[in-house]
């Protein structure tokens, strides 16, 4: 048995209480339904969703319909009120009493402001909503229920009445009485509807005697009667875009019935009990089905339009039975096509279709036209639409010669026919499930294509599951498409040839050969030349040379492509209303691209001038994904991408001319890095310099040892505001006091101040001095935390000796640097401890060690009030050598032997002094007693008089001066701070600033390495 002719696919399915009837939006994705229980639901066919919901009222709503004009849904329910919701705001419009019954349906008007409505009461009513939803007429004429209304499509002055009386009645609009009656069922009527196309006069309706009849209401007969169901039926429509009659009936089946010859085509059942309602809408292929257990949508056949185009620009597509024709050609060279526009083009009608054509092709000369559909295939003069062969066949297609082709009549019988006489019947072992024409009979079951020459022998068996085959017009290539993924492939003639028939059931294995696989959904495609262009599921239009994807543009609805014009370099496609447009795809272009495929580059670039300089880049891209980066900086138009090519290819010549005219930095530092990498320092700091890039310079500076880059670095960088760059390089350069003056310029006083503690401790007292004035403007308790070392000498471990070792540190820095080859004899060098060194300094000029912090005067007895007691302890005479310190290579202390001794001669004093004598040891119960002492200080003491004491001596800071003393401190101070500032004033802080640097917080400023990470 043959499959059936229009494939069903189920794309909706929502379970809730009894849908009592559904309606499709026009335009929107959406499915009305009306249920039972009350509720009226909107769910979205395409994300299977809820959209929205109505709660009407606790009785049954039977009828509802969308007014997509007004954005309402109009609903009637048992408790004979209709009731208008806007579905967009959830807005009720209007609620009013239609009926004394319950309200069975609502038709609305295509065109009019009006609507009808049918009852229980037996009345049928006609409202119009501008003029406030008043009754303008009603209809009498039944002696029972009135099941449904609806209007007539092809005269919408008129409409029909489907009974419980056993009648069918036509009425016209103004006028109270029916027109006539139709009678032919032996019990109720349910439902009714109108035929939508062609010149048939139908009616069909639905009964309780479970038959379907289908009449002409021109002549009042009834011309035939379905019969099949085995219950009442509940709902019957035409199909607008379908030869179909759909049937639903309360037997749980929906039966699919051929609209000419009135064959059942299909019986669905969802197993969801007794069926209700049917729903179609113009323009789309879509069934929505209402039943018990709630509703489903199904897309029957496809949306695609049945057309073709020959090579000359000819086009001929079907509605319905109807063929018709346009030509392209007729427009004139004149008329100036524009992307994406619909063609003006003059349709003239070329007869009908004895079948309904559910295919149509040219063959290859444009002589013939094949439609196929119903079980047959009949092929037609193009020019006057003459039946030259006709026959059984589900599938038909030609061969690139236009005097052969293949037709399948069942899923074992594909037969091949040369001038409309048949030649062949291919032997299967398979089940055939399609057919393909072109160089080679492709023949497809479910998991593979067979290919199969035109004498019925086998060529080669490919396993794709394919659902498309398509050649060129060479027929060197082939394109095999499937349902995710398409494959382009050479055919090889030669190999086939001079192999012979094939022996293996799997063919000739070097027939084909894999050239591409494209991961994209195939809609529609055709080949030009050896360019396969196709659009996809996102509707983008795209073309494919050498597995080369180009998009050529973003459709904007659905298009399916008809064929392309050499003459006008233009694609067409058409939209399922049978609207023509174009797009531009060049020919040269496609021939360029075809020819750097075959490595003729030559040949390739002889064309160039064919091409608009508009699409050079387009070009030139193509040949850098192709390995040919030199001829596509040739070819490149854009400075842009030229620079990138020529930053690719290493030409510096090019690039410093491309990077010249556009003078970005961007572009300049590229080039810098290029030429650092190419070993062309001087270029490369040539363009550094120009891109602004202080991080790039420095480390270019830093590893030449240029002292005269980095301090020119050092100016511009703060001239720029990159102050970390400006600092490291003073930092490279040993101008510790140029840092620290940096740090203070920018406020940075806390770092300052510890800055100086680790390399500049002679200036610690004056930086800390700066940073307690400025920090008394925010915080004055915490600026009296601060310890001058001047003042707190204790606090401060080792400072003599860091006096000492910054004393060395400049001595060995006034020595010229060494050169660049000595620099395996200076490893480590940079980690030497140079307080060791001091000290071995002095060692070596026989001096005693300094005297122990704690020997200082009785001022700087008391600590400051924020460091721990622990941190007065005394000083030892001289600070162990770390056991992590390096060790200085021999060949770096030989050469820092002068300097040492130097120092060593510069610490000597003159006359020296006899060693004091050393201090007394304290008896243990004193430590005892201390130690008791601090217990209960910092533990549960009873004394709270000497708790006291002791909180006020900590919170007190040094003993003040006299007013003549602070005053003369004050002048010290602002001396110390001129010195500091060249003699000029500190720019003062604002409170945010100085009470972040209080609270240790860091700010991201310039110098933050957010900024400069390289830094």
């Amino acid at each position: 048995m043959a499959p059936p002719k229009f494939e069903v696919k189920r794309e909706l399915l929502q379970r809730t209480d009894r849908v009592k009837g559904v309606d499709l939006h026009p335009t929107e994705p959406w499915l009305l339904g009306n249920l039972y229980n009350g509720n009226v639901y909107i769910w979205s066919t395409t994300e299977q969703t809820l959209v929205k919901s109505f709660e009407v009222c606790d009785l049954p709503v039977r009828t509802a319909k969308f007014v997509a004009r007004k954005q309402w849904i109009i609903t009637g329910a048992d408790d004979m009120l209709i009731r208008v919701y806007n579905y967009n705001t959830m807005d009720k419009v209007k609620v009013f009493e239609a009926h004394t019954d319950y309200i069975r349906c609502i038709a609305v008007h295509p065109t009019l402001t009006a609507f009808l409505t049918c009852s229980d009461d037996t009345l049928i009513k006609l409202w119009d909503w501008d003029k406030g939803f008043t009754c303008t007429q009603v209809f009498e004429g039944h002696s029972h229920f009135v099941m449904q209304v609806i209007f007539n499509p092809k005269d919408t002055n008129t409409f029909a009445s489907a009974s419980l009386d056993h009648s069918v009645k036509v009425w016209s609009l103004g006028q109270p009485m029916p027109n006539f009656t139709l009678e032919g069922h032996d019990k109720g009527v349910n439902c009714v509807d109108y035929f939508q196309g062609g010149d048939r006069p139908y009616l069909i309706t639905g009964s309780d005697d479970k038959l379907v009849k289908i009449w002409d209401y021109q002549t009042k007969s009834c011309v035939q009667t379905l019969e099949g169901h085995l219950n009442n039926i509940s709902s019957v429509c035409f199909h607008p875009e379908l030869p179909l009659i759909i049937t639903g009936s309360e037997d749980g089946t929906v039966k699919l019935w051929h609209g000419s010859t009135y064959r059942l085509e299909n019986t669905l059942d969802f197993r969801m009990e007794r069926v209700w309602s049917l729903g179609v809408t113009k323009g789309s292929n879509s069934i929505a089905i209402g039943y018990d257990e709630g509703a489903v949508m199904i897309k029957v056949g496809k949306e695609e339009p049945v057309a073709s185009m020959d090579t000359s620009g000819k086009v001929i597509w079907a509605k319905h039975s109807e063929i018709q024709t346009v030509n392209i050609k007729a427009l004139g060279a004149e008329y100036d096509m524009v992307d994406g526009e619909r063609l003006p083009l003059a349709v003239k009608d070329l007869g009908s279709s004895d079948a309904y054509p559910q295919s149509l092709q040219h063959n290859p000369n444009g002589r013939f036209v094949t439609v196929c559909g119903d079980g047959e295939f009949v092929v037609y003069t193009a020019l006057a639409w003459r039946n030259k062969a006709f026959g059984q066949a589900l599938e038909f297609a030609w061969s690139a010669d236009s005097n052969e082709y293949v037709v399948r009549e069942s899923v074992s019988r594909v037969k091949i026919f040369k001038n409309f006489a048949e030649k062949l019947v291919l032997k299967l072992d398979f089940a055939a499930e399609g057919i393909f024409g072109g160089q080679l009979v492709g023949v497809r079951s479910a998991d593979f294509v067979v290919f199969y020459d035109w004498d019925g022998n086998i060529v080669r068996r490919i396993d794709v599951a394919a659902k498309q085959v398509m050649w060129s017009e060479s027929g060197d290539h082939v394109a095999i498409i499937g349902d995710t993924s398409f494959y382009l492939l050479q055919y090889n003639a030669d190999v086939v040839e001079v192999a012979g028939p094939a022996t293996d059931a799997d063919g000739i294995d070097d027939a084909f050969e894999l050239l591409n696989e494209v991961s994209e959904t195939v809609k529609t495609a055709l080949w030009v030349g050896d360019c396969f262009i196709y659009n996809n599921a996102s509707w983008r239009l795209n073309y494919c040379v050498g597995g080369e994807v180009t998009t050529m543009c973003h459709l904007d609805r659905p298009l399916y492509l008809l064929g392309y014009l050499a003459a006008q370099s233009r694609v067409f496609l058409i939209d399922k209303e049978f609207s023509v447009v174009s797009y531009t795809l060049l020919m040269a272009m496609i021939e360029l691209k075809t020819l750097v495929m075959r490595e003729d580059i030559e040949g390739a670039l002889a064309l160039l001038k064919d091409v608009p300089v508009d699409q050079h880049n387009s070009v030139a891209r193509f040949l850098e994904s192709k390995g040919h980066t030199e001829y596509a900086m040739s070819v490149a138009t854009d400075p842009h991408y030229k620079f990138d090519l020529a930053v690719q290819l290493g030409d510096l010549d090019t690039a410093n001319t491309i990077a010249e005219s556009l003078d970005s930095p961007l572009k300049w530092k590229q080039l810098g890095e290029l030429a650092m990498s190419s070993g062309k320092l001087t270029v490369g700091e040539t363009c550094l310099t120009r891109a602004g890039d202080f991080s790039g310079l420095m480390l270019l500076y830093a590893a030449q040892g240029n002292r005269d880059g980095l301090a020119a670095l050092s100016e511009s960088a703060a001239e720029g505001g990159k102050h970390n760059v400006a600092f490291l390089s003073l930092f490279l350069l040993g101008r510790t006091e140029d840092c620290m003056a940096l740090l203070l310029r920018t406020q940075r006083l806390p770092e300052a101040a510890f800055f100086a503690r680790s390399y500049l401790p002679s200036k610690m007292s004056e930086v800390t001095k700066v940073w307690k004035r400025d920090l008394e403007k925010l915080n004055p308790k915490a600026a009296e935390s601060l310890a001058d070392p001047a003042e707190y000498p204790n606090l401060f471990p080792d400072l003599e000796w860091a006096f000492k070792a910054e004393a060395l540190q400049a001595a060995m820095q006034a020595r010229p640097p060494h050169a660049a080859e000595q620099y395996a004899d200076f490893e480590g060098y940079a980690l030497r401890n140079m307080i060791q060194l001091a000290q071995e300094a002095e060692e070596a000029a026989g001096l005693p060690p300094p005297p122990p912090a704690a020997a200082a005067p009785a001022k700087a007895a008391a600590p400051p009030p924020s460091p721990p007691p622990a941190a007065a302890a005394p000083s030892p005479p001289r600070a162990a050598p770390a056991a992590a310190s390096p060790v200085m290579p021999p060949a770096a202390a030989a050469l820092a032997a002068p300097t040492m001794a130097a120092a060593a001669a510069a610490f000597a004093p003159s006359p020296p002094k006899p060693a004091p004598p050393p201090p007394e040891p304290e008896p243990e119960e004193e430590d005892e007693v201390e130690e008791e002492e601090a217990d209960e200080e910092f533990g549960d003491a009873d004394d709270g008089e000497e708790e006291a004491e002791e909180d006020e001596s900590e919170q007190t800071p040094a003993p003040a001066a006299a007013p003549e003393e602070e005053e003369a401190e004050e002048e010290e101070d602002a001396g110390d701070e001129d010195e500091l500032f060249g003699g000029a004033e500190p720019e003062p802080v604002s409170a945010p600033a100085a009470a972040a640097a209080a609270a240790g917080d860091e700010e991201e400023d310039d110098w933050g390495l957010d900024e400069d990470e390289d830094a």
